[in-house]
């Protein structure tokens, strides 16, 4: 298929129009859910791209997942747009707007149903369950991962059409690529199964005689496929459960997610049809889901996927598109547990794709049968899209800063733990410490036994100066965790405010044995030793700090020029007090310990 003058028209305004629909995005705040971890405080991305973050992108099980190829995008993003949050969500915009002239090209070439493949490449595209994969920094794996997926099924068509080997080992590449990105892509090779029914017919068999000539040779091919998604499964199977990503199944009982899995398919379906009260967090509400939920989700499955079988012969493209919803959806659909939720509009992102393509050319037929005029299907087409551009333009600004993301999270959820956490963090963050602990104490309402919401509170709690209760939280972490090194962080701090010295450097170093790479931790145990008077050792944790993180590091700049102002080097300090003040220019301490500095030497001077 040549890319004519009609096809770039359409691609352009697929681009364009994705664009301008989340446009919205682009001015964007980060919010504090994820992003920190990938990019607002994670030293080795905001040292930008060097041979030593490669290596460590390529090793590291960060996040609780093994995704190289995205780490190494936000390298990128943060050498070019440093701490710049508009230019970051420019790009994921840009990775977006590529990826609906990818799902567009596909089922172009695929069916040669030129408006049909256009409709279903605008609804990928400008559905408002788009919006948490495009507006959350994050989330940059499920555009990375799509957009690489998508090329890997375009040239996996083009290498089926043409028996091409050099499309074959392209589409093989990408999708390698793609695993790199999310491993959610591990099955894809279930598509390409998919899509050699329909549209491309290549399991057409005339004879029992085939079966044996055409169908091995279609599986063989395959195994290269099946042989990355196995490596890819290992890998995450591991980063997962080293990460604490995976949850057991006296957390998660098989039967609760067994009937969750069922009711998560179903609310699927209802928000590709009605995208209402979107959320960046659905949570289990710790009671078992009502029975009528779980019979009506399963007999819904069951009549959809009933009725696309008996239709296969004469319209193969509704199970098709159905078993890839269904398919790809089965990585996250809660059958492994990974975090606490019950299912995310960002899972969405692949799946959608096969139901669109059920809808589209299912509507089509019907539109045909009735003899709809072509120029009212065309209007109906208008008004659905802008009416999902209109609701995802809405939906994007609920994403314009952590407090509008998760305050609309709590109004449209049951009860919510996790929500309350983050949005407690927000606050305490921006010095509102009375409303972030009444959020809090939400969430340990809700989940008593919380390590994260313990750990939380006692921090708000220190910060507060209500340090015997930031003693009592801590310790209740360290029962639950007796590994936690933030915890056991936060206990040092604590005694050391109550003059407790070495009970408080023995917790402090202990954290920094936990966690040796924390800059934060280091920073801390380095305070404590400077108000002890300890300045050698003070200086050498201040330096560790600053090697380990040295573009976030106002406070370490800070406290290592004070330590060296305490030690009789005033001129050593005032580099370090203007490198925080360029950092954080409302430094206090930073100001005054420069003024300090100055003026002891200024009668040298």
């Amino acid at each position: 298929m040549k890319l004519d003058r009609r096809t770039i028209a359409v691609s352009a305004a697929l681009f364009l129009g994705t664009l301008l629909v989340f446009s919205r995005a682009i001015g964007n705040d980060f919010v504090n859910y994820d992003d920190p971890v990938y990019a607002t405080e994670n030293p080795r991305v905001q040292a930008g791209l060097t041979p030593e973050g490669i290596r460590w992108a390529l090793t590291t099980g960060a996040a609780a997942n093994w995704h190289p190829l995205t780490w190494i995008s936000h390298m990128v993003d943060w050498s070019v747009f440093e701490d710049d949050p508009h230019g970051h969500h420019a790009v994921s915009v840009v990775w977006h707007a590529l990826n609906a002239i990818l799902v567009f090209l596909l089922f172009r070439r695929l069916t040669n149903a030129f408006w049909l493949s256009a409709f279903s490449a605008a609804l990928f595209a400008w559905h408002p369950l788009r919006v948490e994969s495009v507006a959350w920094i994050a989330e940059r794996k499920d555009l990375l991962s799509g957009f690489f997926g998508l090329f890997a099924l375009w040239a996996y068509v083009v290498y089926a059409q043409q028996h091409s080997a050099k499309w074959y080992w392209l589409s093989l590449g990408t999708f390698a690529l793609g695993l790199l990105a999310k491993p959610m892509l591990v099955t894809l090779p279930f598509v390409l199964l998919l899509l050699d029914y329909w549209p491309l017919r290549r399991l057409d068999l005339a004879s029992p005689r085939e079966v044996a000539t055409k169908r091995w040779p279609l599986l063989r091919e395959k195994l290269p496929l099946f042989a990355l998604v196995a490596a890819s499964a290992v890998v995450t199977s591991v980063a997962q459960s080293h990460g604490g990503g995976v949850r057991t199944f006296t957390e998660f009982p098989i039967a609760l997610r067994l009937s969750n899995v069922l009711v998560s398919y179903a609310k699927y379906l209802l928000l590709a049809f009605w995208p209402n009260d979107l959320a960046v967090y659905y949570p289990y509400t710790g009671t078992d889901i009502p029975a009528w939920q779980i019979i009506g989700a399963a007999l819904l499955l069951i009549a959809i996927t009933a009725f696309c079988f008996f239709q296969r012969k004469i319209r193969p493209y509704l199970i098709v598109g159905w078993l890839w919803f269904l398919g790809t959806l089965v990585p996250v659909i809660g059958l492994v547990q990974v975090g606490g939720q019950t299912m995310a509009d960002r899972y969405f992102y692949i799946p959608s794709i096969g139901l669109f393509i059920a809808i589209v050319f299912g509507l089509a037929d019907i539109a045909e049968k009735l003899r709809v005029a072509p120029w009212v299907s065309a209007a109906i087409a208008n008004v659905v899209v802008l009416v999902l551009a209109t609701l995802t333009n809405a939906q994007i600004h609920r994403w314009s800063d952590s407090f509008t993301l998760f305050k609309h999270a709590l109004a449209v959820t049951p009860p919510n733990a996790a929500i309350e956490n983050v949005l407690g963090f927000a606050l305490h963050k921006s010095g509102r410490l009375d409303e972030a602990a009444a959020h809090f104490e939400k969430a340990l309402q809700l989940t008593p036994d919380d390590h994260i919401s313990l750990l939380y509170m006692g921090v708000c709690r220190f910060y507060q100066g209500r340090i015997p209760e930031a003693i009592q939280y801590a310790q209740a972490v360290i029962r639950l965790q007796p590994d936690a090194a933030k915890a056991r962080d936060l206990l040092g701090m604590s005694l050391a405010m109550q003059n407790q010295n070495e009970a408080a450097l023995d917790e402090m170093r202990r954290a920094v044995q936990l966690a040796p790479e924390d800059a934060d931790i280091r920073n801390d145990l380095g305070a404590a030793l400077l108000r002890l008077g300890r300045i050698p050792e003070a200086i050498d944790e201040f330096h560790e700090t600053l090697r380990l993180n040295p573009n976030n590091a106002a406070p370490a700049h800070a406290n290592l020029g004070s330590a060296l102002l305490a030690s009789g080097k005033a001129q050593e300090s005032i580099p370090e007090f203007e490198a925080a003040l360029r950092l954080d220019p409302k430094s206090k301490a930073a100001a005054d310990g420069l003024r300090q500095a100055q003026a002891q030497l200024s009668p040298q001077r």
